[in-house]
Formats: C-alpha cells, sequence, structure tokens
C-alpha cells in the first residue's frame, strides 16, 4: 500500500488536506440513502444534492462501490413530481392553509427507489431523475439530465440524454460484470490495479477470463 496506508472508506476526506472531496457513505445521515464504499463526491457535502426526498415517499437513493461523482449532480426524487392526473398539478396539500389531504398513492406519479450501480463515474452539473437505474460502469455526461435507465458500461449524454455508444464490446462487459472487482478486498483490488487500469483490452480480457476460472 502507498506510504503504509491501506485504503479507508470510513474516512471523510480521502485526500490530505482537501475537503471539496469526500467519500459519501461516512456522512450520510439519512436512512433512505444508502452508498458503498469508496464512492466520493466533488464536494464538501453529499445530502444537499439529493433534492425533494421527503420521507412520506418512501423512495430509496441506492448508490454502489467507487462511484465518482462529480461538482453540481443533483439527484431528483419522487418527492419533484406532482398529481398528474387531476386538472391542476398544483400541490395544494402541501402548503399552508389549504383543505386538501395528500393524494392517494396511486394518484401520484411515483418511479420508485434510483439506484446507481458501481464504478460509475456522473459528470458535473448531471441530474438523474427519480427512479433512474444507472448499471455499473456507466458514465454519464456533464450536465446531462437522465430520465431514462441505463445500461452496464454505456456512455450517455445530453439533455434529454442519448446513449453515446457503449465503452466495450460485449464480451468485456460480460467479463466484468461477472468479475465484479468492486466486491473484492481492498488488497485484492490493489493487486488488480494494474489490470483496471489497462488500455490494453485484449490483455484486460485474457486475465480476468484466467481470474474466472
Amino acid at each position: 500500500m502507498r506510504d503504509g496506508k491501506l485504503p479507508n472508506p470510513n474516512v471523510v476526506h480521502p485526500i490530505k488536506g482537501y475537503d471539496k472531496e469526500i467519500y459519501i457513505k461516512p456522512v450520510i445521515r439519512n436512512p433512505n440513502i444508502l452508498v458503498g464504499e469508496f464512492s466520493y463526491i466533488a464536494d464538501s457535502d453529499f445530502e444537499s444534492h439529493v433534492t425533494h426526498h421527503y420521507e412520506w415517499n418512501g423512495d430509496k437513493l441506492i448508490i454502489g462501490k467507487f462511484c465518482q461523482i462529480a461538482s453540481g449532480v443533483e439527484f431528483v426524487m419522487n418527492g419533484a413530481n406532482h398529481q398528474m392526473n387531476a386538472v391542476s398539478t398544483f400541490p395544494f396539500y402541501t402548503l399552508e392553509g389549504w383543505n386538501m389531504e395528500p393524494p392517494a398513492m396511486t394518484d401520484m406519479p411515483l418511479k420508485g427507489d434510483t439506484v446507481i450501480g458501481n464504478d460509475v463515474w456522473i459528470g458535473q452539473n448531471a441530474t438523474i431523475l427519480p427512479g433512474v437505474h444507472i448499471g455499473d460502469g456507466a458514465i454519464i455526461g456533464a450536465n446531462s439530465v437522465v430520465g431514462h435507465n441505463v445500461e452496464p458500461y454505456t456512455i450517455i449524454v445530453g439533455n434529454p440524454s442519448k446513449v453515446l455508444r457503449k465503452r466495450f464490446d460485449d464480451e468485456l462487459i460480460e467479463l466484468l460484470l461477472k468479475f465484479k472487482w468492486w466486491n473484492k478486498s481492498i488488497e485484492e483490488i490493489d493487486l488488480l490495479i494494474p489490470i483496471l487500469t489497462c488500455s490494453d483490452i485484449g490483455k484486460v480480457k485474457a486475465k480476468i477470463r484466467e481470474l474466472l476460472v
């Protein structure tokens, strides 16, 4: 390990002397936000990036391990949705003085949990809309607005976001999804770094095939 230190997922600031990048898991207080080890955000606060996340909806934000989240990213949760099957979309029930009970959950356009896979890179100022599922290894371009599910190891960009391309061919994607490097021990991952950062795709495939045997 570098400098004799083991990577520690429980520290808040993984870069010495720099407080604008934090590991997310140690700072989460909301029980409906679940984040895996070593996922970080380029900011000093995470929960401010999760908006309209109201307890009564019961929706969860679930983020895997080793995700890289840039500054300005926003996770919009189901509380942002208004009733759409009535004459008015105005949320009278949320505002003081109006004589309205909350609508039935079945009358609300709730999209369910938002789920981000492992090793996902979300670019600066991207917006993730309610109920979106983003697969392992995906890349979300800066300023993208994501309102649909994203397949593993896919690059998407734009507003509304569109698929740019897959990162790898189907064979390597299948190998990576079987290998699940992010679930291995810190020591194993440290030894895998030469493969995880190698640009020789043929070599990477061969090594992962060998390790999967």
